[in-house]
């Protein structure tokens, strides 16, 4: 059974009525962005946004993938009535052939932010504290740093950053797949010069090297004192990460993994190959409670942590963490889904402020989107429409 790690009531019951999916265009980056393995690009990724509303009214909201209405809709709009933790564990099972690392088990994640913001709204209270926050702020650290950018348009980033109140900073590096170290040994300084010796400075390679290569940046880049050294190679590759992780313990320097993963087990494994900085992202996470679960495993073993995504969200999670454990803004990405929302957490001081709402704390401008053309299509969906539909896993 679930072992949620929230303070709710895991019988709770729900049933669902409907739900209204609103369809959007491409969303633009404010200009073409580039991580070292080629991603982003000109465009957040965005697919849509999904509101289900139980059989009183209430509903639950949240960006989300086309996928919630293939795979996730047609298992829970049948007029039956379960308790949170059953819905959990029956959609859990049932997507389990495509996999836990697939993209159908990244949707029932989704749906379970979907029901705690309805169990949320149900009882008028902010998501945050309804799952037991004491506070109503959450610590946060900022990144950006396209490999597009030329070296001034990195420092001057940084440089901005701390201007905000943010004391950690961090950007990409990997230039030319990972051939370029001077490139990036030469932003790093330039970086470390701009902020000084006060600030923490993350650089995150997005998997790009090979054991070798990342030892070697890692040698390059220690006199500058990177705060960690975020994904050097493989997030699969346990034992090249056990290498990477001894050789940088050397160094006192620390490594970062985490995005990749979809649950908590991959990051008991982790901690037992060495690395420093747990790191899970609110998006690709298979349930909202394993945020709390790795969360817990840092603090057991003194590990440090941090979660990332979409921080309009993510800030609810953060209001439970300590003042130490941090969430990642991302601004290339964060900026144009600001820009497609009506109401959000304010930054302030390296801080991310909660609104005073019930449920999540970002809510969908659906009128801005529709006059700019960001809206591509609603759609509206009952349970008389998913009859006859069905879930089909590959075996």
């Amino acid at each position: 059974m679930l072992d949620c790690k929230f303070d709710i009531d895991v019988n709770e019951e729900l049933s669902f009525s409907k739900a209204v999916y609103y369809n959007l265009n491409p969303v633009p980056v404010k200009k073409p962005w580039r991580d070292a393995t080629g991603g982003f690009g000109s465009y957040v990724p965005l697919q849509g946004w999904i509101r289900i509303y139980d059989d009183d009214g209430n509903c639950g909201e949240a960006f989300c993938s086309r996928g919630m209405i293939d795979n996730i809709l047609p298992l829970v709009l049948t007029g039956e009535k379960k308790t949170y933790q059953e819905w959990y564990h029956y959609l859990y099972w049932k997507l389990r052939n495509f996999g836990f690392q697939s993209g159908q088990i990244c949707d029932l994640g989704t749906f379970d932010l979907v029901m705690l913001d309805l169990m949320a709204r149900r009882r008028h209270q902010p998501l945050h504290r309804f799952l037991g926050a004491k506070k109503d702020w959450a610590a946060s650290y900022k990144g950006g740093g396209s490999l597009l950018s030329d070296d001034d348009d990195i420092v001057s980033d940084m440089t901005r950053y701390v201007e905000e109140g943010y004391t950690t900073v961090k950007f990409k590096v990997g230039s030319d797949w990972g051939r370029d170290m001077d490139r990036d040994i030469r932003r790093m300084r330039k970086v470390r010069e701009a902020v000084g010796d006060d600030i923490e400075i993350a650089v995150d390679a997005n998997q790009v090297f090979s054991v070798e290569d990342a030892i070697k940046f890692a040698h390059l880049v220690e006199p500058y004192h990177p705060a960690w050294f975020e994904e050097p190679i493989h997030s699969h590759d346990m034992n090249g990460i056990k290498e990477v992780c001894e050789a940088c313990d050397e160094m006192g320097m620390m490594v970062g993994f985490g995005e990749s993963m979809r649950n908590s087990f991959a990051f008991e494994t982790y901690a037992e190959k060495g690395v420093g900085h747990l790191m899970p992202l609110v998006g690709r996470m298979t349930s909202m409670s394993d945020l709390i679960r790795i969360r817990d495993l840092a603090r057991s073993k003194g590990l440090r942590f941090s979660s990332g995504g979409t921080v309009w969200f993510n800030a609810a999670f953060g209001a439970l963490y300590d003042e130490n454990e941090r969430l990642e803004n991302h601004e290339p990405m964060m900026l144009p889904m600001e820009e497609c929302l009506s109401v959000h957490p304010t930054e302030k001081d390296g801080k991310l402020w909660l609104p005073d709402i019930e449920g999540l704390p970002s809510r969908l401008d659906v009128d801005k989107l529709a006059s700019n053309g960001t809206l591509q299509s609603v759609r509206y969906i009952t349970k008389e429409d998913m009859r006859g539909f069905t879930v089909r896993a590959s075996y």
